[in-house]
């Protein structure tokens, strides 16, 4: 999962004013995703549960908050649903390997801005950072 461009190079662009929150109950899904953003570019702190995530400090410095749709405790449409109750202006991308019929409605009606199903290319996450990112 990284980004190449057709000459070859990668692209690491400096986005260190963004700061991002990975949530996910797996631990290497988590360190993956982590590794990725941080190669990406931006700043990213990650948490195992959705509860640790807004049990933060820093809960309204975030930029936009991945998280997994299936977490043991509060899931991810639940955490979504809590961050508008709380922080509304926060974006969520919410990924998953669920494969069942509507999911990605559902997380997309519940107010998540990208939905990504794993397993997914660096790029598509890339894009769906810098779109919600450039707003």
């Amino acid at each position: 999962m990284c980004i190449r461009h057709a000459n070859g190079n990668f692209q690491r662009p400096a986005h260190k004013e963004h700061l991002i929150s990975i949530v996910d109950d797996d631990a290497s899904m988590r360190e993956a995703l982590v590794g990725l953003v941080r190669s990406l570019g931006y700043e990213v702190r990650d948490f195992a549960s959705a509860e640790d995530f807004l049990a933060s400090n820093d809960l309204g410095q975030f930029s936009c908050a991945i998280t997994d749709v299936q977490m043991p405790g509060m899931n991810g449409f639940e955490l979504k649903h809590e961050l508008s109750t709380r922080h509304s202006s926060l974006p969520v991308i919410m990924i998953t390997s669920r494969t069942e019929a509507g999911i990605e409605e559902k997380a997309i009606s519940s107010g998540a801005t990208c939905f990504l199903r794993k397993p997914f290319e660096a790029a598509t996450l890339l894009n769906c950072l810098q779109r919600i990112l450039a707003n």
